[in-house]
């Protein structure tokens, strides 16, 4: 059932602009899918997908293909940088506040970065929440992820 769902959700993708997590999930109802949004997150995160401009400059779902590394990094860099709002931590959980609708965004662009010290992501319509191991690694995150912003 998951590989139908997957497959179905690549074919979504890629023939509508779909924008938001609801929008996918009434898509996959409307295709006999009976999908919860909780299941279409989950989806997305191990399908990589994550979210790119449109011509209309808006914001829609597509696929993360590992022959473009240098250019999804860049992007993803990109994506950061402009959907990042706030960074704040309180002992070992990092807090990032985000452009609505961008916190899928943010999180795979975290996950791609590739820090060995955030332990996971967790990510929202606009918050993502990061762990660490301590309030120190915390701080050294929350300065590197800044110094990505303003040198990207």
């Amino acid at each position: 059932m998951k590989i139908a769902r997957h497959t179905k959700i690549l074919e979504l993708i890629e023939n509508y602009d779909i924008e938001t997590q609801d929008e996918l999930v009434q898509k996959l109802h409307q295709e006999g899918f009976m999908v919860t949004q909780a299941t279409v997150s989950r989806d997305i995160r191990e399908m990589k997908l994550t979210k790119v401009s449109t011509e209309k400059g808006r914001q829609k779902y597509a696929v993360i293909s590992g022959s473009q590394d240098l250019e999804i990094t860049e992007r993803l860099t990109r994506v950061f940088k402009e959907a990042v709002l706030k960074m704040d931590y309180a002992q070992n959980m990092i807090v990032i506040k985000t452009l609505e609708g961008m916190g899928m965004a943010v999180a795979v662009a975290l996950d791609n970065m590739q820090n060995t010290e955030i332990l996971g992501t967790i990510a929202g319509d606009d918050t993502v929440f990061c762990v660490v191991r301590t309030q120190n690694q915390a701080a050294m995150i929350i300065d590197k992820l800044y110094r990505v912003i303003r040198n990207a």
